[in-house]
């Protein structure tokens, strides 16, 4: 159900997006725009084939807001806000979509993840809306209708973790106004981190030995890798002139910091990724792969199967027979499952760059940055999407689309299918290493 809601969204927004009122030519996008913009926008990535401000109209955009919106929020999640509002009560259809959807523990619990997963939401864009919507007005001369509209896409785009913006350049011409980017930058965290770590802290704030263990492992895990992800890109691109070499000590610093928050999926940015060190694009790589929180708007194989899989090889180096974090000891098939998860990803991005890289002719680190981009709905890019031919495109367009669910749909049914035996096989023991 999850899949095919989908895919109905991305095929109602394609059809929009043809129409003739959403290009500011007033000439209907061809399919496959159509299609590329439509699957970017659900699935909240932020890739564009053409340029958002000069080609859709406002028609267009408005669409494009909707689809992140919507797609942000969950299909399942809005339909059963839609039930609960209409009907006034959920199915037990709905309520097993929903749970599987936004990782609601229990199905009499449904209820309540829902309306606070939209209520989180809300809260988050109306809070962002308002801090752009002045800076834009006070700071850009802005005239207040239209610095509200600005306001709201990008607090919209940025809690979503989509990356759509109204300036051709992303936020490179707001690379040194903390005004801007910072408002921005904590959208994107809050988004990052999933309604089920900000439900949990919004119910028992204190004590902090009473969070759940993905509580404390999703902002542990978020806290070392915005610290690090700073650190490395502003020291790696520090004298380079074509990014950071340019601008003053805070300003470096500012833009390293906001270059290290937008790969946990959100795809802003206010460098040119074009232009910068090959190591600095690896370590991006790193970052989007890894992605932020579940059961939220970001994408990747999400911090929580990263985390996991660390405390496994630890425990194995240590020749534990446990896995243990936080003080309790992690459940055997929660390892196994993020072992799978992550592995599925790491063919899937492998598989994708070598399709990539036969069908256009760019560069490998090209090829890998974007695949790894599409499929952790990051929408970064070092500036080759356009320019990749037809074939290139629909491979995205199928990254985009198992990446914004290919986790969430995997863990689910892997989360069902524990299935027990009344007898074991004699046991093997291979060569490892």
């Amino acid at each position: 159900m999850v899949v095919v809601a989908f895919a109905l969204a991305v095929l109602a927004g394609t059809a929009l997006l043809m129409l003739p009122q959403a290009r500011t030519e007033q000439v209907g996008a061809p399919f496959v725009v159509a299609l590329f913009t439509s699957t970017s926008a659900v699935c909240v990535t932020g890739l564009v084939v053409v340029d958002t401000p000069s080609y859709w109209s406002t028609f267009g955009e408005v669409v494009i807001l909707g689809l992140i919106q919507v797609g942000g929020f969950g299909i399942m999640t809005l339909a059963s806000l839609l039930g609960l509002l209409v009907f006034r009560r959920l199915g037990l259809r709905s309520r097993l979509s929903a749970a599987a959807e936004t990782k609601a523990t229990g199905l009499g619990d449904v209820r309540t993840v829902v309306k606070g997963v939209v209520a989180i939401s809300l809260l988050f864009e109306a809070v962002t809306a308002v801090l752009l919507t002045l800076r834009f007005a006070w700071g850009y001369d802005e005239e207040w209708g239209h610095a509200a509209y600005l306001g709201v896409f990008h607090s919209i785009s940025a809690f979503n973790n989509a990356g759509f913006a109204l300036y051709s350049d992303s936020l490179m011409g707001f690379v040194s106004d903390p005004w801007i980017c910072l408002p921005i930058a904590f959208a994107v965290i809050a988004g990052g981190l999933g309604f089920p770590v900000w439900l949990e802290l919004y119910r028992r704030f204190h004590p902090t030995w009473a969070w759940s263990m993905h509580t404390r492992m999703t902002l542990a895990a978020t806290a070392v890798l915005l610290v690090l992800g700073t650190v490395f890109v502003t020291a790696s691109e520090w004298d380079n002139p074509a990014t950071l070499g340019a601008l003053s000590t805070p300003d470096r610093l500012l833009a390293g910091f906001f270059q290290a928050v937008m790969p946990r999926t959100a795809g802003f940015n206010s460098l040119d990724y074009g232009q910068m060190h090959e190591g600095t694009l690896l370590g991006t790589v790193i970052l989007m792969f890894i992605g932020g929180g579940s059961a939220g708007t970001a994408g990747g194989i999400k911090v929580t199967t990263f985390v996991l899989l660390f405390f496994a090889i630890l425990a194995e180096v240590r020749g534990e027979s446990d896995a243990t974090a936080f003080g309790r000891r992690i459940d055997p098939r929660a390892v196994r499952q993020a072992l799978t998860v992550a592995l599925l990803a790491v063919g899937a991005v492998v598989a994708s760059t070598l399709l990539v890289l036969q069908l256009a002719a760019v560069s490998t680190e090209d090829a890998l940055f974007e695949v790894v981009s599409a499929f952790a709905t990051v929408g970064l890019s070092t500036g080759i999407t356009a320019d990749l031919p037809t074939a290139a495109h629909l491979v995205l367009v199928v990254l985009m689309f198992v990446g914004r669910l290919g986790p969430i749909t995997l863990v689910s049914a892997l989360a069902m299918r524990d299935r027990s035996h009344l007898h074991r096989l004699p046991e093997g023991r291979p060569l490892i290493g």
